[in-house]
């Protein structure tokens, strides 16, 4: 009896040791989340970000990038509608007459360094971007703007030469300091490894190719944020940001629809599926040679890709099948040729084009087969599986196709590519820079007289009848002469810490789901 009391006193011991120890392992794993969330110790609060990789921070020269809205502001913003608000320019007037907008801007808001903003910093900005030695994909924005006046310190007049109604929207674009880039190397330059802004945060570190830290701008001109910290925490892989947000080192990502779905109605996390205008599709390169002789061939591509398809088994069906670059903007029209997927037809247009089916199971055209390499940025698990899908598909319709995923992307050079646009705001955004005949985000070189007259014609009307037959006929024409095969566009999935407030769930997202930050300042996180 002696000996069984003694082994129930040691077993007891055992079970308040082994409790003891789950506690205070449960109270560390707390305090570090709680440690992490608060800056390693400091006394206010953090949010960690799984961001993609970034080699500069450069929104003049560059057309995209989550954390710019952070740090920089333009003379307007968007707001959960997507439209146009007032950013740095408290007012603006338009002289219809002249063709004249006046901008007159927020007294009194300084950069990061301390010194003051001025309307020398805006036009030293926009003639940056305009000047083509700077090389610009952002250029064509501004490309009607003839003269730039500083009237005052806080008063800025852009004439232009020709109507641009998209202008308001581009006048976003982030306001860079004079005082720190003037006679610097646009694309080179230091700054864009630190940079800075007029923005809610400032730069705080730049630890490269693991994280950039954001410290909150506690003078910003439209009010100190609540959140003091933001980590963009470099996770380029999709898949490793699924593991680093189940782990609970990250609190806020951007994840591929399969593994959003994981955390859904879990404890702890809240899922955002929104609405995008952010389309993926196959970019044919008309600068290869390839395209040169087989450009006819692209549409029986299109019939060849069963679009609705990829878009369930790639996406779980988050998104809608594309089949042009407006279908979320007002000036859609769905009266084009869609491309449904339609193998047969794919093959009657191959045969008609004088292609005939080899040995190997692929048509032959002039004695070389038919098909094309893909390739595809690495990372990226959506387009890498869209990618796949549809050489597969191609294949099964005798299209040789195959993947490749490069280390560093060959503009010039590549067959094709899994190209992803898009644009919540003025329809001119993302068409007539991408579509436009040697625009600067025309990557592929594609041309077309008519495509070009159209999108001036939607560009230089404010009349919505006269723009909406203009896009009309640009996407009739873009569909006659396809420039990509679009697939389908996605839903942004992101997943957050059920503790961060005040997300907005129904603003349409842009190109790779970025807008997310736009109301910062209004976010909190719950302690």
């Amino acid at each position: 009896m002696k000996d069984r009391r003694e082994y129930i006193r040691r077993a007891l011991c055992i079970l308040q040791v082994f409790v003891l120890i789950t506690a205070l392992t449960a109270c560390s794993q707390s305090s570090d989340s709680q440690n992490r969330r608060a800056g390693n110790g400091d006394t206010g609060n953090t949010l960690v970000y799984g961001s993609g990789d970034y080699t500069r921070i450069n929104p003049a020269m560059d057309e995209h990038g989550e954390i710019n809205i952070l740090i920089f502001n333009g003379l307007t913003a968007h707001n959960a509608n997507n439209e146009v608000v007032p950013g740095l320019a408290k007012e603006w007037e338009f002289d219809e007459e002249t063709c004249t907008y006046t901008f007159y801007l927020e007294e009194g808001v300084r950069w990061h360094d301390g010194e003051d903003l001025t309307a020398d910093d805006v036009k030293f900005t926009i003639e940056s971007i305009m000047d083509p030695d700077n090389g610009s994909e952002n250029a064509p924005n501004y490309e009607d703007v003839e003269e730039i006046t500083v009237v005052d310190e806080h008063t800025i007049a852009f004439h232009l030469a020709a109507p641009n109604v998209a202008f308001l929207d581009y006048m976003t674009m982030a306001v860079l300091p004079e005082h720190l880039l003037a006679g610097e190397d646009m694309q080179e330059s230091d700054f864009f490894r630190n940079p800075v802004g007029t923005g809610p945060y400032k730069l705080e570190n730049w630890d490269a190719g693991q994280a950039i830290t954001l410290t909150k701008n506690e003078e910003y001109f439209k009010g100190e944020p609540d959140i003091d910290r933001i980590i963009f925490k470099i996770v380029p892989d999709d898949n490793v940001k699924a593991i680093q947000m189940e782990s609970g080192e990250l609190d806020l990502a951007l994840l591929t629809p399969k593994d959003a779905q994981s955390f859904a109605d879990r404890d702890g996390y809240a899922c955002y599926d929104m609405k995008t205008s952010d389309y993926r599709g196959i970019l044919f390169n008309f600068q290869n040679e390839y395209w040169t002789k087989n450009r006819d061939l692209i549409p029986a591509i299109c019939f060849g890709i069963d679009r609705q398809a990829i878009l369930d088994s790639v996406v779980l069906g988050q998104g809608i099948v594309a089949y042009g670059p407006l279908q979320r903007n007002i000036y859609n029209n769905e009266n084009v040729e869609h491309y449904d997927y339609n193998p047969e037809k794919a093959k009657e247009l191959l045969e008609d084009a004088g292609c005939k089916m080899g040995s190997g199971g692929f048509y032959e055209r002039n004695g070389e087969t038919v098909g094309f390499v893909i390739s595809v940025g690495a990372g990226d698990q959506v387009r890498i599986d869209m990618a796949q899908a549809a050489a597969q598909q191609l294949g099964e319709i005798g299209i040789k196709c195959t993947v490749d995923i490069p280390a560093q992307v060959d503009w010039g050079g590549q067959m094709a590519y899994l190209i992803g646009w898009g644009s919540p705001f003025d329809a001119d955004d993302h068409t007539y820079k991408v579509f436009g005949t040697d625009k600067g985000a025309n990557y592929n070189g594609y041309s077309n007289e008519r495509v070009d007259q159209y999108l001036t014609e939607a560009r230089q009307s404010d009349d919505s009848e006269v723009r909406a037959a203009a896009y009309d006929q640009f996407q009739v024409e873009l569909a006659k002469d396809p420039a990509y095969a679009f697939i389908c566009y996605v839903d942004a999935n992101y997943v957050a810490d059920s503790k961060i407030h005040g997300i907005n769930p129904d603003t349409v997202m842009g190109h790779h789901g970025v807008g997310i930050f736009w109301n910062i300042t209004e976010w909190t996180i719950e302690q």
